[in-house]
């Protein structure tokens, strides 16, 4: 049993008449007081076994995580908790704007489990568990052998043999079936848990997060394809012809899926050989990748992390042979919304690993920003569900810059960076694909599926339709090779157990460079495209300044204050001005796009 304190459960469960003589926001914060204590204590416990979950997948595991998941909607999606909170902020105009948020969030969190219908929540927790206990268990194979996702990636990554890369993005796809019948199922308790509380269906639940409807978001992630879709076709129709000399085959329409060396044609790193620095990497102890993610935080004034995330992190690829089966999506975990900061990881020396690794500590170091009094623990928080991602692409960015390498003596002094090189593997690696991806097929798949009602049945068509539209990309098999026998969405981590997100991811991208381009030309004088952060505390002084505010502040607001100027992928065009006009020279006489 939970050790929740009898007499305060009591006051919450009473009705409300007898709170009515006291002033509204004391009835506020003695009810918020309550609610984050109780939100706080039930995440820890949840959090604690979907770790385990995560790093250990048994039947006991997943079991241990569903009964956290019940307890939490117990407490969160209590009808008193929803009752109250509404009566509370029906009264809005007497409260404090801090009351406000915390009790909007609270709404929020009911949602996802509302025990105004707990047979509902009950099959979408246990639905969830499940769902996630073949995610995390599944096991790659390739040519019978048992493989794991770096092995996979590691052939799209080095192979030229165009079957062996096949056969690799094939046995890749094969969790797709394994997991439809569970997202199909999905897919309707979600839209029933959102539609308890008011919402037309989970992907506006989220989007509220925004203070955005589902068709504001979907609008928002339309106008970042327009602005930058002039640049996409020239990266595009570079990417095809390089790969196609590379292959030795014709050039293509659309880039066969398998060319690419990331699984859903995200990243298209790999083109650029005087951009390639892997060798540099390559020596080091994989646990000195993560220590200099944690030095770039304290060289510009934050704490070294908890001693604690050191022995509770999980950052190294299971073993050749150990029996465990991990989840291998990098992800951070604030497990109390204290100071227990964890990282699950697969970290190997190379220099996709080391970007991965700043960026995932730049969730750590939001964690550690915000985790103050002043901030309550329902919003602890990022301002809106993309600054946190922004943060990490931020420091991602950060870490892969030319003067920084060489800062940290990854690179040698002398080294002779092309800056046209390095930009465009910049703009293949981490943006520019990456936003067509998460504004494009990610967030209209999601939107068909969760708003429109897309039948499960038309699911991977629909699918492959956006990416065709939206990424120029195709399967291997060409246009209509992949049949409703596969579900090549639900392939995708974030799909499954983290949905109606991606966009966030595409809001990120646009931030870290407006992020990027503020501190470059306001505190670092340096070009955007050029700078090193690396023991500048006024850089640090700034994050801080931005983090510290978790989801207390209004976000628009806060990034206006910040960098100057409103959402605007402007500073990402700037950044890409100088590639886009050698892209233009060398793409001159050749037919730009697909259609």
């Amino acid at each position: 049993m939970l050790n929740l304190r009898s007499a305060a459960l009591l006051a919450l469960l009473a009705p409300t008449v007898l709170l009515a003589a006291a002033p509204v926001q004391e009835r506020a914060d003695r009810f918020l007081s309550l609610v984050n204590s109780g939100y706080q204590s039930l995440s820890r416990i949840e959090q604690e076994a979907q770790w385990k979950a995560a790093t250990d997948v048994k039947p006991e595991h997943d079991a241990a995580a569903e009964v956290a998941g019940k307890a939490r909607a117990a407490f969160n999606g209590n009808p008193a908790i929803i009752r109250e909170a509404k009566e509370l902020l029906a009264q809005r105009g007497d409260l404090t704007e801090l009351q406000i948020r915390q009790l909007e969030k609270a709404l929020l969190n009911a949602a996802e489990g509302p025990m105004t219908n707990p047979e509902l929540v009950a099959k979408r927790i246990a639905a969830e568990t499940a769902q996630n206990s073949t995610l995390n268990g599944f096991q790659f194979k390739l040519g019978g052998s048992n493989v794991v996702a770096n092995d996979l990636d590691r052939i799209l990554s080095k192979s030229t043999d165009l079957a062996a890369r096949r056969a690799a993005w094939e046995a890749s796809k094969l969790t797709g079936p394994a997991l439809k019948p569970g997202l199909v199922n999905l897919v309707g308790l979600r839209n029933g848990c959102a539609r308890e509380l008011g919402h037309a269906d989970y992907f506006a639940l989220q989007t509220a997060g925004y203070g955005m409807s589902a068709a504001e978001m979907v609008k928002l992630n339309d106008e970042f394809l327009r602005e930058l879709r002039p640049l996409y076709l020239q990266l595009h129709t570079w990417a095809k012809h390089e790969l196609a000399k590379k292959f030795g085959q014709p050039v293509p329409k659309r880039i066969p899926a398998h060319w690419l060396n990331n699984r859903w044609a995200q990243e298209w790193g790999g083109l650029v050989d005087a951009a390639k620095l892997d060798s540099y990497f390559e020596k080091r102890d994989p646990a000195w990748v993560t220590k200099t993610a944690e030095q770039f935080w304290v060289g510009i004034g934050f704490p070294n992390l908890p001693a604690s995330f050191w022995t509770k992190s999980d950052l190294f690829p299971a073993k050749p042979g150990e029996a465990r089966l991990k989840n291998s999506h990098a992800s951070c975990w604030h497990v109390d919304l204290e100071n227990d900061i964890r990282s699950l990881m697969s970290v190997e020396p190379n220099q996709w690993w080391f970007n991965t690794a700043h960026h995932e500590l730049g969730h750590a170091y939001y964690f550690i920003a915000y985790t103050r009094p002043e901030v309550p623990p329902l919003l602890r928080i990022g301002a809106n569900p993309a600054f946190h991602e922004g943060v990490g692409e931020l420091i991602g960015l950060a870490s892969g810059q030319i003067p920084y390498l060489k800062a940290m003596n990854i690179l040698p002094a002398d080294f002779q960076a092309d800056p046209t090189a390095i930009l465009l593997d910049n703009a293949l690696l981490h943006s520019v694909p990456f936003l067509f991806w998460a504004s494009g097929t990610m967030t209209h798949w999601e939107a068909d599926v969760y708003a429109g009602s897309l039948a499960p049945s038309e699911w991977n068509r629909r699918w492959w339709d956006h990416v065709a539209k939206f990424q120029g990309v195709e399967p291997p098999g060409g246009a209509g090779s992949r049949g409703e026998e596969f579900c090549d969405a639900a392939t995708k981590t974030h799909i499954n157990d983290n949905p109606c997100y991606y966009y966030s991811y595409a809001v990120a991208t646009v931030l870290k460079f407006q992020f990027n381009d503020y501190l470059a030309k306001n505190i670092l004088r340096q070009p955007p495209q050029n700078c090193n952060y690396a023991g500048n505390k006024e850089v640090g002084a700034f994050l801080r300044k931005m983090l510290e505010h978790g989801g207390t502040r209004d976000w628009r607001t806060l990034l206006k204050e910040t960098t100057g100027e409103d959402l605007s992928t402007r500073a990402m065009r700037d950044y890409f001005a100088p590639l886009m006009a050698w892209l233009e020279q060398q793409n001159a006489g050749r037919q730009i796009g697909w259609e």
